[in-house]
């Protein structure tokens, strides 16, 4: 893992989500990592944060890890948000139906944020897999449109990760499913500058 100031995990800390002791496994790597600064949101695969949301919150508590839910953050004088909710998907976690359900989830994200932290993805950028379509959110699209962080962070698509500049924001796909890619590094200055550099994925 290489080493940054704000590690961030865009969801899916666990395989099947259902047990505290699998979440306390994630957990302890997470606080094990040198960055002074985590934050998490919960993915689909995140069952416990809906079974037991007071036990797995403190789970990370406990660690010095910020979990995000539908909420905020500051980080080194810069607006962080995060929220795990994705359009239905095989009947996982954090999933609603598209519409009126999911926009009322993305209209409380704040007017000011830098850095937006979704567990899915807006439509049309780093949501292709193997079924046909696009898999991410439009009413998510639109009001990152609104919103215009600097930067939009978020996996849940395993098979489409990289990185989209569109206007302002930055988006980026941060998957690492099974390590087929090595987690995102990305780079953001106080000008609004944003780079990456992604490492060579595990066997090559």
């Amino acid at each position: 893992m290489p080493d940054g100031d704000v590690f961030v995990h865009a969801g899916d800390l666990c395989r099947r989500g259902k047990e505290l002791r699998e979440l306390e496994e994630a957990a302890d790597w997470i606080h094990g990592l040198p960055h002074p600064t985590k934050v998490v949101v919960a993915g689909n695969h995140d069952w416990v944060f809906l079974d037991e949301p007071v036990r797995a919150r403190a789970v990370l508590a406990d660690r010095g890890i910020r979990y995000l839910e539908d909420s905020g953050t500051e980080i080194d004088g810069l607006a962080f948000w995060g929220s795990p909710w994705q359009p239905e998907f095989n009947g996982w976690a954090f999933n609603l139906p598209r519409g009126p359900a999911l926009a009322e989830k993305w209209a409380l994200i704040p007017e000011h944020v830098d850095v937006l932290i979704t567990h899915g993805p807006p439509q049309g950028i780093g949501d292709a897999n193997a079924y046909p379509g696009r898999h991410g959110c439009e009413d998510l699209l639109e009001r990152v449109r609104q919103v215009r962080p600097r930067l939009h962070l978020f996996g849940h698509i395993h098979q489409d990760g990289g990185l989209w500049r569109h206007g302002q924001t930055t988006f980026a796909n941060v998957t690492t499913w099974e390590c087929e890619r090595g987690p995102t590094v990305v780079r953001l200055d106080a000008s609004g500058a944003v780079g990456e550099i992604v490492p060579p994925a595990r066997g090559q």
